[in-house]
């Protein structure tokens, strides 16, 4: 059975299952019928991990450095960019497991777009391996998932951060706060706005309905891509005005700067 045969048929039985299958027979079918294959290339060895061993040393095992606060990427060690160093933003640190771009642009659409959830668990767990490699991140108390507008999450059916955030939470043993923000204003995507806009487009775009959560705490936001960083600021400032001490961004990708 080819790669395409073997992809068109896990997608027609995750179709069934999202119709009403039983959890346990939609993944007993899927473990026990079709072998697993690589997200990225197809290949047929990817076993349960969801990516061939080829495919995760040359995207994700080779270390970058990054500047701890944005995690843009750095020329060599420096702590810090030159853009964070003249106007520090909102949160504290940026962790992210691979850079923005192709191939792995195509996974992110998946799960945000295509409703290929299943792709939530291999960010989560290729996040969870990037924090396990600095030995000096410290763990948040509690993970927050960057929150949709109401018409936005009706549109799509799921908010990816969200579906990120619940096995990254697990494994690394955090405790999850689904709606710790809100998101109080429908906003434009953020990706569909000039850069020079995104500020005034996300500005008083979240609300803390219980600040007693994150008073004195370290709250880590979750989310799936980081590109200007506006609306993980706007949402870390806003946990910073109801008393977190502390803000950490955990984000899968991280567009490079142009």
């Amino acid at each position: 059975m080819n790669g395409k045969l073997v992809r068109d048929a896990r997608q027609a039985l995750r179709a069934a299952f999202a119709r009403g299958w039983p959890h346990r027979s939609a993944a007993a079918a899927l473990r026990g019928l079709l072998p697993d294959c690589c997200a990225l290339c197809g290949d047929l060895h990817g076993a349960d991990a969801m990516l061939c061993a080829g495919c995760a040393a040359q995207f994700f095992g080779t270390a970058t450095a990054r500047c701890r606060q944005c995690a843009n990427p750095l020329p060599g060690a420096d702590a810090l960019c030159g853009a964070c160093s003249a106007h520090p933003p909102a949160f504290d640190v940026t962790l992210v497991a691979t850079d923005y771009a192709i191939p792995i642009d195509q996974l992110v659409l998946q799960l945000k777009f295509g409703h290929r959830l299943a792709l939530a668990a291999l960010f989560a767990r290729l996040l969870r391996d990037a924090v396990l490699q600095r030995a000096d991140f410290v763990l948040p108390a509690l993970l927050c998932p960057v929150p949709l507008g109401t018409r936005r999450l009706a549109e799509r059916g799921y908010n990816q951060s969200l579906e990120i955030a619940r096995p990254l939470a697990r494994s690394l043993g955090v405790a999850l706060h689904p709606r710790l923000a809100c998101r109080v204003r429908e906003t434009v995507a953020q990706s569909s706005v000039a850069p020079e806009q995104r500020q005034q487009n996300i500005a008083g775009a979240f609300a803390i309905p219980d600040a007693a959560l994150v008073q004195g705490r370290h709250v880590g936001i979750v989310d799936d891509v980081m590109t200007s960083g506006r609306t993980l600021n706007e949402l870390a400032a806003t946990l910073k005005r109801h008393g977190a001490a502390r803000v950490s961004n955990l984000v899968f990708a991280r567009t490079p700067p142009h």
